[in-house]
């Protein structure tokens, strides 16, 4: 059994293990979970280590990587548009739903939450002002998150413009992405007893109301995921293509197979290659295009997960968020999921960098990670279902696809 716990891939189970734990010591020893919360705080400061980093590398290898400028003039400009399109629609229907449900809200705790910061300057010309850095270097000391994003985008566009000659900072940038990554997997390792640690300390200071506050988050998530499909994708789809429901959701059940069990996009990549040209019969050329493309650049997901999430920290501590803030919080959020990296845990640190870029806490991340991977089998299935409709989408308007080419594939296959 320990052997089991122990592997690699069972980081989900100890996390387990430890909120688990946690609501044991809070319920029966509150002071002493009070006392230890400086382990939890320990947790937090190693993720707010890994920010600046792993956006650093994230952004640079998800821009620098694109060789192929030539492909994306045409069939590329109208991806990444659509992606962009679908990601902020995502983002709207789920501050939508996030503002129906207000997760934060309507809980009883025994200790109201308090939180004595101030949010970031969100108006146009403070927005626009704290994008570009005066000093990248000051920049990354200070952990301005936001003028970080803007100067590793340009700086890997620039790579991307010297081609050969930049071939040696691209190696560079994906050594360091490694490197960074793997010290991310070292810091993850330790939350299970961060999550012990501040969950224990949650329920001392809160109560049991913090279940209802969480269960409320993570039914908010499901809900966003759910208006998302049905309004960004389903509907779109088959009011462009006449594609069937039916037909769609049979190929998708089987792309949904591996991202609950994977939870990464990058993993079901296959997969979804394999579903989009055998099951819907899409053009192999752009199927190999924009699906790979999409596990870069594109997360519906990701926008559900920054929505609800906002929505939830700003209820719990009774803040309130302007519309310039939210406007901000859609453009950001799709800066940072463009690069977002396929990595376990990689969405707790974006998580935490999303809220502290607009001057939000973010102590309720060590709770939300014991819940994680329930919550991101659903991001990513959102992710990849989005690639595939994009992909459907841009094959009906490139001429080489429509819904009866689902059913003719399938006889083909019949008949071979």
């Amino acid at each position: 059994m320990i052997k089991y716990i122990m592997r690699k891939d069972r980081l989900f189970v100890r996390v387990a293990i430890g909120f688990v734990l946690g609501i044991v010591l809070g319920l029966f020893a509150p002071q002493t979970a009070k006392d230890l919360k400086v382990i939890g705080d320990v947790y937090l400061v190693m993720i707010k280590m890994m920010i600046v980093p792993i956006l650093i590398c994230a952004v640079a290898g998800g821009i620098a990587n694109i060789k192929d400028i030539g492909t994306l003039r045409r069939i590329g400009l109208k991806t990444v548009v659509l992606y962009v399109v679908m990601f902020i629609c995502s983002a709207i229907v789920s501050f939508a739903v996030a503002f129906a449900i207000r997760p934060g809200r309507g809980v009883v705790f025994e200790n109201a939450p308090v939180w004595e910061g101030t949010l970031a300057n969100t108006t146009v010309s403070g927005f626009l002002l704290n994008i570009f850095p005066s000093n990248i270097f000051n920049a990354m000391a200070n952990g301005d998150i936001l003028p970080i994003i803007i100067f590793t985008a340009i700086f890997s566009v620039a790579i991307v413009a010297c081609g050969k000659k930049a071939e040696p900072v691209l190696a560079l940038i994906n050594s360091l992405s490694d490197v960074m990554f793997k010290v991310l997997s070292y810091v993850m390792e330790v939350s299970p007893l961060g999550v012990m640690f501040l969950m224990s300390y949650s329920l001392a200071e809160y109560g049991m109301g913090m279940f209802t506050a969480l269960g409320k988050y993570i039914l908010c998530c499901y809900i966003a995921c759910i208006a998302t499909f049905v309004i960004v994708m389903l509907l779109p789809l088959v009011l462009y293509t006449g594609m069937k429901v039916s037909h769609l959701l049979r190929g998708l059940s089987k792309i949904a197979m591996m991202t609950v069990s994977t939870t990464s996009s990058s993993a079901t990549l296959p997969t979804t290659i394999r579903v989009s040209i055998d099951d819907f019969g899409a053009p192999e050329g752009i199927s190999k295009f924009t699906l790979p493309l999409g596990c870069t650049i594109n997360m519906c997901g990701g926008a559900c997960s920054f929505c609800c999430l906002a929505i939830f920290v700003s209820d719990f501590y009774g803040l309130s968020l302007p519309v310039s803030t939210l406007a901000g919080m859609i453009v950001v959020a799709t800066l940072i999921n463009m690069a977002a990296p396929g990595i376990p845990g990689g969405g707790i640190v974006l998580g935490a960098s999303f809220l502290s870029i607009f001057g939000l806490p973010f102590d309720l991340m060590g709770p939300i990670s014991a819940f994680y991977r329930l919550l991101d089998m659903a991001f990513t299935t959102m992710n990849v279902v989005g690639d595939v409709v994009a992909n459907l989408m841009i094959s009906k308007n490139e001429k080489q696809w429509d819904q009866s080419m689902v059913s003719y594939h399938k006889q083909q296959k019949l008949v071979q």
